[in-house]
Order: structure tokens, then C-alpha cells, then sequence
């Protein structure tokens, strides 16, 4: 019979939060099931209130899944101690296996609120109806008891410390089973950290979360396409996969060291063994003979706000001529030779790594990347545009700027049919799916250089 279990967050990145769960969940093979009522399912709050099968299940979340801070089997809720007092006596079949001789404290807090001293003391006697026999122990107890009150957020007022203490929206009571292990990893990776890393690096935090959407473990072998520093290879690797990195521009994953600058900083995460290769190339040129090679494809392409996506090919065709252009050139003092590129539009780059993922990716495996969108354009139609037939959406959480944002979309391989490579063809902007729309991210860098003004997408 499935249990209730009282899941505390991060309160970062909301919207990020139940695709990581129910990723994770994928990930280990069991099921996630959250309340019917919406209320209890605003990411809005810290507090979520998750039915799983067994206690086990909600240790694998915590020890994986960045947004969580606490796992606690849940006892009760209340609007009041009193109702919460009266639920708790209600579950007394849930705790009461404890009260004999089990070691244990509890753990009095509050979310936007600090609780005083002298009133957590009054809290934790007021459980005294519990009657736990067991010591007390501050360090080591056998079970914690944690009682949470949320408050509503005051941040950016001037007040008292103490100010409202007690005025709560609700409280939570429960039996801490796990802290969330994976938190401390966003202090790992922490870019400032790093010994390799540029401007277009990704933060921490995001690169851990796409990690998990890739659901990322060992014997997976998962590839980036625009690796520039690395950021996906440290956190994919971390939790097991092999890692394989592509890049046009070279110079981004080796940095001006001897040793490149991407295996270096793997090094510093003692993840070096499991960077397969770095391989310079145009994605759109690309050397794959075969398909159905990764287990996932996560990238965050360059689109255009501190580097521009590029693509070989010259920006202007060269004129007709009447002699055929010769096929070797002598340079002098013997230099390589540096194709030239173009620019590379960003919804001929979404569509078309969509239609990569579905030759490379093996059946089921995951699509994880970054799309920037104008937050008063966007359509869900923009997404749908994109898929094409054998790749599903799986997720779409947004990182909100303002006046734009960047959406991590998840896109799953359904189908075990066989499909030919991508052309690459840049005459269509978007798949067949939903050939007469023009997504809001088309000419997204223009847009951002001029400020998101109204009618620009009428004159792109």
C-alpha cells in the first residue's frame, strides 16, 4: 500500500521540480504519484505531499534529485497545532512503534521565518502526548521528529526579527527519513571553482538538473554537440555516464594549456576516465556513419546572447563564374586552412537537433536542451513545431528573465523504427508537424539585441 511522504524543496527553480522527480523516478523503475488537489501541488511552496510504495523510493529521490532538502514520512498537517495535534493522534498507528525505546529529537524550523529558542521549546512539549520513552539524543538518534512552519514571504521588508512569529500559513509534521545528498553538489560544481570555464559556461545548478532529466547513470554513454567548456560532461559523469563531446570551434573545449581544458577540470571532479572524446566538427557535417549510438543527447546550443551558433558555409554564395573553382589553393607560409562559416538560425538549430536525436538517440533515450523564447510570444505550438514523428515531449520547465526566458525541453525517442540521417536542409524552419508556424524563438538573437520590441517578429 503506497505511503504518504512530506517531499521539502529548494525553493529554486520551481518549475523544475516535478520533471527531476518523476525523472529520477523513471530512472530506478517506480512510480510517482502526487495529490489530486492543485493547491497541494503549487510549486509556489516548498512543501509536497508524494504517495510512493516503499521508504526506499524516497531515499532514491533524495540522494539523486538537486531540488530536494528533506524526505519525511508524513504524520500531519494543520492550519493550527491544534489540528495538527489532532491529525498527529490520528496516525498514532504510523509512530507509536517508536515511542518504546527509540533514541530521538526533533528538528523545529520554519520556511521565511526564523522561529525563536524559547518557542521551539514550547513546540516540541507539546508533543508530549507522543510519550516517547526513548533518550534523547542531540547527535545520533535513531529517528528525527521534524515539525515545519511555512510563512508567507516577506523578503524585501524591513522588520523585526521576531516579527509574526507564530502567524503561520500551515504546519507540517513528520519522521525525517533522508536529507536531500545531491544539494552540496551545486557547491561542487560551482563554475568560480572550476579550473576550466568561459562566459557561455553553465551554472552549476542547471547543469546538474539537465543531468537528471538525461537520466544520466552507469553504462550510458550521452553526447553534447555544442560541448564548448564542458559544463554537461563534469555532472553527467559524476553520476556515471560516459560522456562524449563535440564542438566547430575546438578552441572552447581545449582552452591555451597543453592538457585541454575540459579533461582537466573532469580531472578536478576525478571524472576524467569517463570522457570517451572531444572531437572538433560541425554538427551538421558530421562524421556518424550509423545510428541509434547514445543514450541521450544534452546540450545547451549557443544561441546568440554571448556567443552565436555557427554552422560551415559561406554567408554569401560565391558568383557564377565562368572557370570552375580549383580544387587546391596553395596558401602561403603553409597555413591551415579555416573553413568559413554562417550564421546558424536558432529554429533550423532546434528543429534539426531534434531530428539528429532521432537518428542517434537509441529507443527511449532523451533529448535535454535549452531553447530561449520571448515570454510575451511563446506558444506551445512552438514546441509542437519541432517534433517530429517517433519523438515525444516529455518536459518543458521555464527559467524566467523577464522579458524572456529559456525553457529546458525533454523530448523522448518512442519508436524503434529506423530512420535516415537529417539533411541539414535549412529551407524549412520548423518539421512537418507544423510546417505554416513561425516559432517565437525564429531570429532570436536579433530579437534580444533590440530589446524584445513590439512588431520586430512581424519585420524578422
Amino acid at each position: 500500500m503506497p505511503t504518504e511522504y512530506l517531499f521539502v524543496f529548494a525553493q529554486v527553480h520551481e518549475e523544475f521540480r516535478m520533471p527531476e522527480l518523476l525523472s529520477v523516478a523513471e530512472l530506478y523503475g517506480f512510480e510517482v504519484k502526487f495529490s489530486e488537489n492543485p493547491e497541494d501541488r503549487k510549486t509556489a511552496r516548498p512543501f509536497m505531499v508524494i504517495e510512493l510504495e516503499s521508504e526506499e523510493h524516497a531515499k532514491l529521490l533524495a540522494r539523486r534529485c538537486v531540488l530536494i532538502r528533506y524526505v519525511c514520512e508524513f504524520y500531519a498537517r494543520g492550519r493550527s497545532y491544534e489540528e495538527l495535534h489532532q491529525h498527529t493522534r490520528e496516525r498514532a498507528s504510523q509512530w507509536q512503534k517508536y515511542a518504546a525505546d527509540t533514541s530521538f529529537k526533533f528538528l523545529v524550523t520554519a520556511f521565511n521565518h526564523t522561529i525563536p529558542q524559547w518557542r521551539q521549546k514550547d513546540v516540541i512539549e507539546s508533543f508530549e502526548y507522543m510519550d516517547f520513552q526513548g533518550k534523547i539524543d542531540m547527535k545520533n538518534p535513531d529517528i528525527t521528529l521534524a515539525c515545519l512552519e511555512e510563512y508567507k514571504d516577506k523578503h524585501g521588508t524591513t522588520r523585526p526579527k521576531d516579527e509574526g512569529d507564530g502567524e503561520f500559513e500551515e504546519v507540517w509534521f513528520g519522521r525525517l527519513i533522508e536529507i536531500g545528498s545531491s544539494r552540496p553538489l551545486v557547491k561542487k560544481f560551482d563554475v568560480k571553482k572550476r579550473v576550466y570555464y568561459g562566459n557561455t559556461s553553465m551554472e552549476a545548478e542547471m547543469s546538474l538538473l539537465m543531468a537528471n532529466q538525461t537520466l544520466a547513470a552507469p553504462g550510458k554513454l550521452i553526447y553534447d554537440p555544442f560541448a564548448g567548456t564542458g559544463s554537461m560532461a563534469y555532472t553527467a559523469a559524476h553520476f556515471g555516464a560516459l560522456f562524449y563531446g563535440s564542438d566547430i570551434d575546438g578552441r572552447q573545449m581545449r582552452g591555451k594549456a597543453k592538457q585541454p581544458g575540459i579533461i582537466r577540470a573532469a580531472a578536478q571532479y576525478g571524472v576524467a576516465n569517463r570522457i570517451v572524446d572531444l572531437c572538433t566538427f560541425d554538427v551538421t557535417q558530421n562524421p556518424w556513419r550509423c545510428g541509434e549510438l547514445f543514450d541521450a543527447i544534452v546540450t545547451d546550443p549557443p544561441y546568440g546572447v554571448r556567443a552565436g551558433a555557427k554552422r560551415l558555409g559561406r554567408k554569401n554564395a560565391r558568383p557564377a563564374g565562368d572557370e570552375p573553382i580549383p580544387v587546391h589553393l596553395p596558401r602561403p607560409d603553409d597555413q591551415p586552412y579555416i573553413p568559413p562559416t554562417r550564421p546558424y538560425e536558432l529554429s533550423e538549430l532546434a528543429r534539426d537537433l531534434v531530428l539528429l536525436a532521432r537518428y542517434m538517440l537509441k529507443p527511449q533515450g532523451r533529448l535535454v536542451f535549452f531553447l530561449p523564447t520571448v515570454t510575451e510570444e511563446y506558444k506551445e505550438v512552438d514546441i509542437d513545431a519541432m517534433l517530429c514523428e517517433g519523438m515525444e515531449l516529455v518536459a518543458n520547465s521555464l527559467q524566467d528573465f523577464g522579458s524572456w526566458g529559456r525553457r529546458l525541453i525533454t523530448v523522448r525517442k518512442t519508436t524503434s523504427d529506423k530512420y535516415l540521417p537529417p539533411t541539414f536542409d535549412p529551407a524549412h524552419a520548423v518539421t512537418e508537424n507544423v510546417i505554416s508556424h513561425v516559432p517565437a524563438h525564429k531570429d532570436f538573437r536579433e530579437k534580444y539585441f533590440q530589446g524584445f520590441k513590439k512588431g520586430d517578429s512581424d519585420n524578422a
